[in-house]
């Protein structure tokens, strides 16, 4: 196929080369990989994909081979379904099924945070998410006195929801509803809860409004992005902080029935697992390109393997899905270092890093603070039990307070934490202006970021007291550093996709070569030129500038990541990716 170069090679769609290794998936290409693996005399939890939308005759055809109906998965074309792992193959040979999902287990992935990323320039300005609807994907969301009245709807698809629903109209996408508890994967219209303590967390770095750190006797005030912005809590992760992808589809699929309904333009993901196929298959990619392209921007976490050396790539190819997938806008975590200026701010050694797996998608695209984050606390929940000494003190935030633990506010670190940090500010963009699409929320906040950063940094690690080194490349920081004063300002408006651009290997030359998905994408404007959207700056190791295009990297032209340059770990047919071992970071990093 013929290559087209401006500032960047450009072809108009994705080949061989990239997607070779998206078909080898157990005994057949319709069956994920790794349930071939399965005791035929087991039950496993599949996602069943269709051809064609679902219909009643689909499920006649499950039943007779014995499936069990867990949930109706139509953003998808999906069935969640039991059955025995013995007629997976049978059921492959279907015309109409297109791809057999395992039903993975996902789970959960903040005062300085809004300095370093220039919210406060928005709120003198009067735009602080007012009548944007965001959905938190997540345990659920506490009721809370900085909470108050923001948290619009609240649903369980976890099966364990209980109480009246507190929004203004009940859910109605499955059983569960009503004053009961919820059963099987449908809504359970629920008081809001949060048995596991992330979601809360998470609601409160979006839209905390601050109230009970805020006035005389208080020097520290620990308001959300976006303070205005709507809640809507759709539970998918259990008191452990654990779901699946069939509770995560179905709430996604629940968002985007209430788009109209609260006004939902962001969906808010602080979760992940790791990545077993191509995005191209994958249900739970699929299902968040399909609020994509119904208007919503969906923000998602990067992961925290970035210090993952396990497979010998010093954490690169450790992106979580559905942060994999090349729609959505994907987020790093970084260190504010205990200052309000973003000038010394340096990225979290434990953010994932690119390529994803399998398709070789450049990730993350941007990041935002994530490490030692200040936010709501739920009180008895699993986290603060478990970990009562990141309740905050007093004397944090408090004039002449004690080192006595507060009850209201409690410090997480990761990038579930940087996720909420950029949905608080696609909150703000689009009551600026509503009519902006996906994509051009995507493009806009990637074209502004803060693109300053040194060549590498070191972190140790406080309990095991190693160190660990960054390069700041396009795969570590993406795009740059997330700045919504720029954001904001900006009036450009993308008129083309902006989707997340795939990196290339060449094994005759060594080199890889960032292309883009389709000739249209990003385009090669002066205003959304490729280096201006990316900078050069991230494509530079410690100040010197590499040999040739700036969107090209030779064997040795940046530390670090010649470690997977020609090796079969990230761009062979043997693509694996270490468990994702660290959910959450308690302590984060100095």
């Amino acid at each position: 196929m013929q290559l087209t170069k401006t500032k960047v090679l450009i072809r108009s769609t994705l080949t061989g080369l990239l997607f070779a290794t998206s078909l080898a998936f157990g005994e057949s290409a319709k069956i994920a990989k790794g349930l071939e693996l399965a005791d035929p005399d087991s039950t496993v939890d599949v996602i069943v994909q269709f051809k064609h939308p679902l219909t009643e005759a689909h499920h006649e055809m499950l039943r007779r081979m014995g499936v069990k109906h867990r949930a109706d998965l139509h953003l998808v074309a999906g069935d969640a379904v039991s059955m025995p792992a013995r007629s997976l193959a049978a059921l492959a040979n279907d015309p109409e099924v297109a791809f057999i999902a395992a039903d993975r287990p996902v789970h959960g992935l903040l005062d300085l945070t809004v300095a370093a990323v220039n919210a406060s320039v928005a709120w003198q300005s009067g735009w602080t998410g007012q009548g944007v609807g965001v959905a938190v994907i997540d345990s659920g969301i506490a009721q809370h006195a900085d909470l108050k009245g923001q948290v619009v709807d609240s649903e369980d698809f976890t099966g364990n929801g209980a109480g009246p629903g507190n929004g203004p109209g009940p859910g109605n996408g499955g059983p569960g509803n009503g004053p009961g508890p919820g059963n099987g994967l449908g809504p359970a219209n629920g008081l809001g809860n949060d048995k596991y303590g992330h979601g809360t967390h998470v609601a409160g770095i979006i839209a905390s409004s601050g109230a009970s750190s805020e006035g005389l006797g208080y020097f520290r005030t620990f308001q959300g992005v976006a303070p205005g912005a709507n809640l809507i809590n759709l539970r998918a992760l259990d008191q452990n902080g654990m779901g699946s992808d069939s509770t995560v589809i179905a709430a996604i699929q629940r968002a985007i029935q209430l788009r109209n309904t609260y006004n939902i333009r962001v969906i808010n993901l602080s979760l992940g697992r790791p990545v077993f196929e191509s995005y191209t298959v994958d249900p739970l990619c699929q299902a968040v390109e399909a609020a994509w392209k119904a208007g919503i921007v969906v923000v998602v976490a990067a992961g925290n393997s970035g210090r993952d050396n396990s497979a010998g790539t010093n954490g690169y190819g450790t992106i979580t899905a559905p942060g994999n997938d090349p729609y959505v806008i994907t987020v790093g975590a970084m260190k504010t270092m205990g200052t309000p200026s973003r000038t010394d701010d340096l990225i979290a050694s434990y953010s994932s890093k690119g390529p994803t797996l399998f398709d070789h998608v450049v990730k993350p695209d941007i990041v935002a603070p994530g490490n030692r984050v200040v936010s709501l606390l739920a009180a008895n929940s699993t986290l603060a039990q478990s970990y009562p000494l990141n309740n905050v003190q007093f004397s944090y935030y408090r004039v002449h307070g004690t080192a006595t633990p507060s009850n209201l506010y409690y410090s997480l670190s990761g990038t579930s934490m940087a996720t909420p940090a950029v949905s608080g500010a696609v909150a703000l963009l689009l009551q600026q202006n509503p009519r902006l699409t996906p994509d051009q929320v995507k493009a806009r906040l990637m074209k502004t970021a803060f693109k300053s950063f040194p060549g590498s940094s070191v972190a140790v690690d406080p309990i095991t007291h190693v160190a660990h080194t960054s390069q700041y490349d396009i795969f570590t920081v993406g795009a740059g550093y997330l700045d919504i004063a720029a954001a904001l300002n900006n009036t450009d408006l993308a008129n083309l996709r902006a989707l997340s651009p795939t990196a290339v290997f060449d094994p005759a030359t060594n080199t890889v070569t960032l292309v883009l998905g389709n000739a249209l994408t990003w385009g090669s404007s002066l205003t959304w030129g490729t280096a201006l959207i990316w900078g050069s700056n991230l494509f530079v190791a410690n100040g010197n500038t590499i040999n040739g295009t700036a969107l090209i990297w030779g064997t040795n032209s940046i530390p670090g990541l010649a470690l997977i340059w020609g090796s079969g770990l990230i761009w062979g047919t043997g693509s694996t990716q270490a468990e994702n071992n660290i959910d959450l970071l308690i302590n984060g990093e100095p």
